[in-house]
């Protein structure tokens, strides 16, 4: 067995921490995923910084933020000069793999009637950041015998359920490499909405028959969000198999001891929290920005054990570069955060992320909805364009029910609040503006041209190899 660890990180999509047992759901049972974190440490404070698809993957694989990446919304194309952690330990001697949803490309598009349901193509080459095994689609929502990119212009078709389907393609991909190491993601689009069939009739027949939600639901989205949850929560369930099937086959293969196992999410979902639409993200509230988080290294990371040292988007390449012992590349923005995942004494944290929004679409530059928030361990706060504020004590009032952003009591409170969010957004060279000043970042591909500090020419140019070293 090969010294290096391997690397297989699971990247869900819309998957919010608290729906899972483990952060305190109650209507289902998902056994795979708790021993994952009876095997690992789980993370309490991981956070979504941008919480919509393409941003979200840019900040993880890149570690660089939406001011720096260009990336404010998504089905945007990808500089070619963006050093990704493909390229970090590919150029290690390591065999990566991007099995699944990519969705920093512009795939198909425009979407056919905004449902996405065509074979879809990333290019050979940049487009795909370094990645060279690639069973990967951009961005489609066919779940049962859906379609990734093949090795030529041509598409495969998995059989079945997408989570059973790319787990196959990454069984491939493990299988090829042997005695090599290799940095794997599996990225399912559940628990994502679909305009088609969400997930096997099995499934449902495993949720109660009567659901339950927060009392942050209002009742005028109660009927709306139940239904929706009854979906979402049945494709948790088809992940937690996908977890206990990926970890079967590394114990089979004799690389559980020598392999890092992630498990996150790009983002959440509102769920109808607030009264949001149920299937929507993007809001500065804990049901979009936090995320389940779980790590397992065996031997290097205690088994069983919790931290709730912040972790951002950005962190996850450079942490996980410092557990396989990679140097972390010269272009990354976010911190290496390993230490403090095993509990390391003195290991680095951060005080405070910066969480945002860009846009009242999905796909295009629309104003409204624009806003910059600052999540801690203990607050989350954030400030609208249109002038909204809002502070929420997580500690007293999870569900985020009592706006504090006007009591007396805690002006002193929001004023240092307010001044960390301003340092941060500096640091990024952020200003909270309407969204269409960002329109001209983008030329008429959907490329990226223009970043926070200026022009950026031409975005097919290669990358400066030396920042990795």
């Amino acid at each position: 067995m090969n010294s290096r660890p391997n690397v297989v990180f699971l990247l869900t999509d819309q998957l919010r921490a608290s729906s899972l047992p483990l952060y305190g759901e109650r209507q289902i049972q998902t056994p795979n995923i708790d021993r994952l974190a009876s095997e690992g440490v789980t993370l309490t404070n991981a956070i979504s910084s941008c919480p919509v698809c393409t941003p979200a993957r840019a900040m993880l694989v890149t570690g660089r933020h939406p001011q720096t990446t260009g990336h404010l919304i998504n089905s945007t194309r990808t500089r070619h000069s963006e050093l990704s952690i493909a390229d970090a330990f590919g150029r290690r001697g390591y065999r990566t793999g991007w099995v699944g949803k990519w969705h920093l490309h512009t795939g198909v598009w425009p979407a056919v009637d905004h449902m996405p349901q065509h074979p879809d193509w990333v290019p050979e080459g940049r487009d795909r950041l370094g990645f060279d095994y690639w069973r990967a689609y951009n961005q489609h929502m066919v779940y049962f015998n859906g379609f990734v990119q093949g090795d030529d212009w041509n598409y495969l078709r998995w059989d079945g359920y997408e989570t059973d389907g790319l787990l196959n393609y990454g069984r491939e991909m493990m299988d090829a490499a042997g005695d090599d190491p290799f940095c794997l993601f599996l990225s399912p689009h559940q628990p994502h909405f679909t305009p088609f069939e969400f997930a096997p009739a099995a499934y449902y027949e495993r949720l109660p028959a009567q659901l339950e939600l927060p009392d942050n639901v209002p009742p005028e989205q109660m009927e709306a969000s139940l239904t929706m949850y009854r979906h979402y929560l049945a494709m948790i369930l088809a992940l937690d198999d996908m977890v206990g099937n990926l970890d079967r086959y590394l114990r089979e293969t004799g690389r559980t001891d020598n392999t890092v196992v992630v498990l996150a999410s790009d983002h959440g979902t509102q769920a109808g929290a607030h009264g949001v639409r149920p299937w929507q993200k993007k809001y500065p509230y804990e049901e979009s920005i936090r995320i389940p988080v779980i790590v397992r290294y065996p031997g290097v990371i205690a088994a069983g054990s919790r931290s709730d040292a912040l972790t951002a988007m950005p962190d996850f390449f450079p942490s996980l570069c410092g557990l396989a012992g990679i140097p972390v590349p010269r272009s990354v923005e976010g911190h290496d955060l390993s230490g403090a995942w095993q509990g390391r004494p003195g290991a680095f944290e951060q005080d405070a992320v910066l969480t945002m929004n860009f846009s009242e679409r999905f796909d295009w530059f629309a104003d409204g909805m624009e806003w910059r928030g600052l999540r801690t361990k203990d607050h989350s706060y954030a400030r609208w364009l249109n002038g909204k504020i809002e502070l929420y004590d997580l500690r007293s009032d999870p569900l985020q029910m009592n706006n504090l952003a006007e009591s007396a009591a805690h002006q002193s409170l929001r004023s240092r609040l307010e001044g960390r969010m301003t340092a941060l957004q500096a640091r990024r060279g952020d200003a909270l503006v309407p969204c269409t000043d960002w329109k001209h970042w983008l030329d008429n591909q959907r490329r990226v041209v223009r970043n926070a500090y200026g022009d950026l020419g031409d975005p097919e140019k290669s990358p400066d190899w030396s920042l990795l070293y």
